[in-house]
């Protein structure tokens, strides 16, 4: 429905269509409502088209909301797309409303004081001069990109290696908080990592065996608040510069400062690609088998 959002104020029927894999194990369907205002859903319908191209309807549990909401809760759905990733938007207040296509009542979502994210917005970012604040928009684009696709991943997730030659997921995001810790050195600082800063982050900026052996056995809000604590000072430290230092030259690669940090925004970029494809490939996690236990007749 992204390309035809509902946006009358008049009670309308609405179709989604669409093709269900054959390994598909399972289906999540529901409503989907963005910002402020009050949306309202009623009537929900589940068809599946069988072998003779027949849409039967098969049996969707308080489809039209006439059980009322308790607490908050919508008796027989769920918050977010599974029952293990339920999601509760504070600015959301959910009730039933009398107002309906279906029976007595409908689902109403109204949402108030939400404060929508910036898209497709490049630089007028507070405190930074005009080149940095584009920089710094794009930087923190890419990041936000990054931590929604890692931030609902499991430990197993996280942890699984796809061949010998792979990197974890969780060693990657480390990856990227380190390159960057390193760009901060090396342009705020004109010099590399000292000793103590190479045995943080040495071996997360080189990957390879020692990132595989050691960057495992933490869940991904552990990378994440690595993440976010060098992209804090990232954001910092660039605000008290301005575009002149944008266009002076570090020496050592010849590079301007402004190159070495389009260098840290594309390589987020290529690192974000990297876990998109591994992420893809994640087997399902195999149970322990279950040991049945019998009583022994004697």
């Amino acid at each position: 429905m992204s390309d035809r959002p509902v946006k009358s104020k008049e009670w309308q029927s609405y179709t989604v269509e669409g093709t269900i894999d054959e390994n598909s194990k399972s289906l999540s369907f529901g409503g989907l409502c963005l910002n402020n205002g009050k949306f309202y859903f009623d009537k929900f319908e589940l068809l599946i088209e069988n072998a003779k191209g027949v849409f039967e309807p098969l049996v969707v549990l308080n489809s039209s909301f006439e059980m009322p909401v308790k607490n908050g809760d919508i008796p027989k759905w769920s918050f977010g797309i599974s029952k293990g990733k339920i999601v509760k938007i504070k600015e959301y207040k959910i009730s039933s409303d009398k107002s309906s296509v279906d029976g007595k009542a409908s689902l109403l979502l109204e949402g108030s004081g939400i404060k929508p994210r910036q898209e497709a917005r490049i630089g007028d970012i507070e405190g930074a001069s005009p080149k940095i604040g584009d920089m710094i928009s794009m930087l923190e684009d890419l990041k936000g990109r990054v931590e929604r696709t890692v931030k609902d991943m499991s430990q197993y997730e996280i942890d699984y290696l796809h061949d010998e030659q792979a990197n974890r997921i969780g060693a990657l995001v480390m990856h990227l908080a380190a390159a960057e810790k390193y760009y901060q050195v090396f342009t705020f600082e004109n010099r590399g990592f000292n000793e103590e800063e190479k045995k943080i982050w040495q071996k997360a900026l080189d990957l390879e065996q020692g990132g595989r052996d050691e960057f495992k056995g933490h869940d991904i809000q552990y990378y994440l608040d690595i993440y976010n604590e060098v992209r804090a000072k990232t954001i910092s430290e660039l605000k008290k510069r301005d575009d002149a230092w944008f266009a002076e030259i570090q020496q050592r690669y010849d590079w301007t400062n402004q190159y070495c940090w389009f260098h840290v925004m594309e390589h987020q970029s290529s690192h974000l690609g990297q876990i998109l494809f591994l992420k893809k490939r994640i087997p399902p996690q195999q149970q322990p088998p279950k040991i049945l236990e019998q009583e022994i007749k004697k």
